[in-house]
């Protein structure tokens, strides 16, 4: 996608030093402008966020729905880890 001018807004933020430091490392190590890494990282954490909402809300509909684990199915799971013989990962049926 290519942005022009028209199209886009500056953000003014302020952020530690170390992190500005950081920044001005990677644009330097990438051959990229600080503002190219901003948007990246911008992008990348408005991603993750949506996602966790996605699954957030799936999450809320398994359970209105009833598809639910019991605690006991999960804790006898849990510490069937690192033992000898470890149980399946328990799945709602």
């Amino acid at each position: 996608m290519e942005t022009t001018k028209a199209n886009t807004r500056t953000f003014t933020a302020h952020v530690p030093q170390a992190l500005a430091e950081q920044v001005d490392a990677l644009s330097e190590q990438l051959d990229r402008p600080r503002g190219w890494i901003m948007k990246q990282a911008l992008t990348l954490f408005i991603e993750q966020e949506a996602e966790k909402d996605r699954l957030t809300r799936e999450g809320l509909a398994a359970i209105d729905a009833g598809r639910v684990l019991s605690h006991a199915e999960v804790k006898a799971w849990a510490l069937s880890l690192g033992t000898d013989n470890p149980l399946s990962i328990p799945r709602v049926k």
